[in-house]
């Protein structure tokens, strides 16, 4: 399968470190900032790494963005610079656009000149943060929606060595097992007669009540 390619506007912390993760993922990347140090700084970490100014309409034309699967406009702190480059990704033809806003205004002025999907990184983080405080002993929780989300846990010393279906946690808790993993390898087709090992991390998705008492 032909690998992805991708344009990121703006490689401040946010920018700069979702290039870095879409080229590690084998994707091409195209890094683009005004900055030039920056530039050289990532150079070595993307395909191509280019300073210019985002709010030069010619650039568009002249990088051939309109043939990438999707851009990142990361030029949050400059609203103007962030509504243009969302603007003229869509003219040029990108058909995904995942733009940083740094307020819920900004957010729904870039949905309106065509921003796909919008994100506020440090609202998102602080929601995550807090949410993993609320659960607890979870490594880390993603919300699916305002009642469900999905969370990693330590395989709990009273579940070593159990089968899923000798623990039964659907019936017990409410909750599924979907994925389990240890360092790199992960495996979501889970064998419920498999006893779980000792240190071994899952995946589980369910009600966030029904999660709290898991933990």
């Amino acid at each position: 399968m032909a690998s992805k390619s991708f344009v990121v506007y703006g490689l401040g912390k946010f920018g700069y470190s979702v290039a870095v993760a879409l080229a590690k993922n084998g994707c091409e990347v195209l890094a683009v900032d005004i900055d030039g140090s920056i530039v050289e700084d990532i150079a070595n970490d993307v395909t191509l790494a280019v300073r210019a100014n985002v709010k030069d309409k010619g650039i568009y034309q002249s990088l051939g963005v309109g043939n990438m699967d999707g851009a990142v406009v990361a030029v949050s702190g400059d609203m103007e610079a962030s509504i243009m480059a969302t603007i003229f990704s869509k003219e040029a033809g990108i058909p995904y656009v995942l733009a940083k806003a740094r307020s819920e205004t900004h957010a729904e002025v870039l949905k309106k000149v065509g921003a796909d999907q919008t994100i506020l990184p440090e609202r998102e983080m602080g929601s995550r943060v807090a949410r993993n405080m609320v659960f607890g002993k979870f490594m880390d929780t993603f919300e699916l929606s305002v009642t469900y989300s999905m969370a990693e846990l330590e395989v709990p010393e009273s579940w070593i060595g159990k089968s899923l279906r000798e623990l039964d946690v659907r019936g017990r808790y409410g909750i599924n097992v979907i994925a389990a993993h240890e360092g790199d390898r992960i495996n979501a087709n889970l064998d419920p007669d498999e006893p779980l090992a000792e240190h071994q991390i899952i995946l589980i998705v369910g009600n966030n009540d029904d999660l709290k008492k898991v933990k």
